[in-house]
């Protein structure tokens, strides 16, 4: 990505340069190599639509409608009805970086040459992007095969100046209103462009980009947080030992355990119950097993980006066009292999921040916390401390769990039976979003308490890396003390993880942490 933003292309485009487009508003140009492909494929689609022969989706209808063959004449028509009746969703509005993300995705598509849209086509849907003009979708209308059709249909509507957008403002308008006020030309539609804009994975992979991109920190965040409730709870981290790690080589487990060791390194705390008068044998699976979970999490997380990255690599379209001018009907556009990873992440992460709730009530809880205070308040039983700050984990990590619950398993026959085994894939990707930031506030909560825990085992200090986290914290939340308003604290916390501030905090001691 350079100044003048992210150029697309035939080739792949990065995960950073698609978070940059989705959420930063970056800038987008087709260079010139896409350009002439796109000009290539066209012209083969022009020569295929003046053959008296029909040809799937250049002179056919679709779907289970595509034995007609369509007259000449009614094929601009045929164009512009494929976009007006699949742009039929329904319920809240999508997120605008999720639709932006889209957008760009489908433009890279088209920027291979594998479509045989028109090169005006493909700039317009540039032009959107660089206008800031996001096209209404909605929640609903997906069922990921073929490929995301109502969502990317909505999209289409505002390419030829019909539907509702967003202007750069965040404004509701008529899309015709807003292109042209941005000096944009609404495209006329030609002969296959109308299925061309809308097979696609687009969204599905879109929403897993930016799930992994959240997911990378958050799983840092976790073992900062871990760290944190092991030294509150004067665990020991003789468990974290690389030989002892070694014996089981998972990656993701080295590198959470790494983390650990780091993060916990020249803590008083940790160095006042390693002597011999020490009783404690071992420590609770939340506590001990953090690696082991957090660092499977690590795992499916690399599985998920490696399809992530062959899917990035894809041109996904029906029908396409190859290099030597066929037009061929294929499966491509079937969202299998994304909706299993979207559906693979939602698991690590419920099950990421549940050892994140168990850890948080064992610091609350006067049995288990090794003389910590009843729930970390100030004067248990006038205060409540951390009480009820725990059961918004509980509620958060049961909803987890039912996110958790795959979408890719199921499947509803459409189109009078011709798409009879669909992916499910856009639903996997709404609860995974749903399911990362519950993560997110889960998380927050137990770096919350566990720093309000580590003041409190004062005058021991703790290491210098989670000694920074809570200093970083402070800034945004007051330290222990009587009762008060506690959400807004808890919102504070959980700002702090998801920008990555006190992972940032943490590294600043440590050096760069997994």
């Amino acid at each position: 990505m350079g100044d003048a933003g992210v150029e697309v292309g035939p080739e792949p485009l990065a995960f950073e340069q698609i978070v940059a487009v989705a959420r930063d508003g970056a800038r987008v140009a087709l260079t010139d190599g896409a350009l002439k492909l796109i000009g290539e494929a066209r012209a083969h689609i022009e020569e295929l639509s003046a053959r008296p022969t029909p040809v799937y989706g250049v002179s056919t209808g679709f779907g289970a409608l595509a034995t007609r063959h369509i007259a000449p004449e009614l094929r601009a028509q045929l164009q512009l009805n494929i976009v007006r009746s699949h742009a039929a969703g329904s319920g809240a509005e999508v997120e605008r970086e999720v639709v932006r993300a889209l957008m760009l995705l489908r433009l890279r598509t088209l920027a291979t040459g594998r479509t045989g849209v028109q090169p005006v086509t493909a700039r317009t849907l540039a032009g959107l992007l660089n206008a800031g003009i996001t096209p209404q979708v909605f929640e609903y209308g997906s069922l990921g095969c073929s490929g995301d059709l109502a969502p990317l249909a909505h999209v289409a509507l505002a390419l030829i100046g019909e539907g509702s957008v967003r202007d750069a403002a965040g404004e509701l308008r008529p899309a015709a209103d807003a292109l042209r006020d941005a000096g944009i030309a609404p495209v006329t539609l030609g002969a296959k462009e109308g299925l061309a804009l809308l097979n696609g994975t687009d969204g599905m992979l879109g929403m897993l980009v930016l799930a992994i991109n959240d997911l990378r920190r958050l799983l840092t965040a976790a073992d900062v947080a871990a760290a944190m409730s092991v030294e509150a709870l004067l665990g020991t981290d003789r468990v974290f030992a690389a030989d002892l790690q070694d014996l089981r080589p998972h990656p993701g487990q080295a590198a959470s355990a790494a983390n650990l060791r780091a993060l916990l390194a020249d803590s008083q705390i940790m160095e006042s119950h390693r002597g011999p008068d020490c009783t404690r044998v071992q420590d609770a699976y939340s506590l001990r097993c953090a690696p082991q979970v957090n660092g499977a999490a690590r795992d499916t997380l690399a599985h998920a980006e490696l399809v992530a990255g062959r899917e990035l690599a894809s041109a996904v379209d029906n029908p396409v066009v190859l290099p030597d001018g066929r037009v061929e009907s294929n499966g491509n556009f079937h969202g299998a292999p994304v909706a299993y990873v979207l559906d693979f992440l939602a698991v690590p992460t419920a099950d990421v921040a549940s050892m994140s709730e168990r850890r948080t009530d064992r610091m609350l809880d006067r049995g288990r916390s090794a003389g910590l205070p009843a729930f970390l308040a100030d004067d248990p039983g006038v205060d409540s401390g951390h009480m009820i700050a725990q059961y918004t984990q509980a509620a958060i990590v049961s909803e987890l769990k039912r996110l958790a619950v795959p979408a890719s398993a199921d499947s509803i026959p459409s189109s009078a039976m011709q798409e009879d085994h669909v992916s499910m894939g856009w639903s996997a990707a709404r609860k995974l979003r749903r399911a990362v930031d519950g993560l997110a506030q889960v998380v927050a909560v137990e770096i919350l308490t566990a720093a309000r825990a580590l003041e409190l085992r004062t005058p021991l200090l703790p290491g210098p890396a989670t000694a920074a986290v809570v200093s970083r914290l402070r800034e945004a939340v007051p330290p222990p003390g009587p009762d008060r308003y506690l959400a807004p604290e808890i919102a504070a916390a959980t700002a702090l993880v998801r920008d990555g501030s006190l992972v940032a905090a943490a590294e600043a001691v440590t050096g760069p942490l997994s």
